[in-house]
């Protein structure tokens, strides 16, 4: 009888109680250790910053490879340019080869070839 009362009393408190987590068990199938999840959550997350970095320093990479690669052609051109006789090289005051100069009122174009008086490239003056 006493055992029945002390049931009857506990009972209450059994409701209370945590129900067993069956995906937390390590003996089902599917169990995934938390601290080993939260490991590949760290290193997924790592990997992701990473290969952000590696992308940036490839931009950058690039970039700087373009701008190096443009600086050599333009040596290159005035170089060949200057080595043509007869031809005056004027300086490109605009900032840039295609944009123009703007002088009273309409707007001068620069040409990079020397104009020829009788339309042949080959004929030299």
């Amino acid at each position: 009888m006493k055992r029945l009362i002390l049931v009857a009393a506990l009972l209450p408190f059994a409701v209370l109680a945590q129900p067993i987590n069956t995906l937390n068990n390590p003996n089902q199938p599917g169990y995934e250790n938390p601290s080993q999840q939260r490991m590949q959550n760290q290193m997924m997350i790592q990997q992701q910053q990473q290969t952000g970095m590696l992308n940036q320093q490839l931009q950058t990479q690039t970039r700087v490879q373009q701008q190096h690669l443009q600086t050599q052609m333009n040596n290159d051109t005035l170089r060949v340019q200057q080595s043509q006789p007869g031809v005056q090289v004027l300086p490109n005051t605009s900032g840039g080869m295609l944009s123009g100069v703007e002088s009273s009122g309409g707007v001068q174009q620069q040409h990079m070839l020397p104009q020829q008086q009788n339309g042949s490239m080959l004929n030299n003056p």
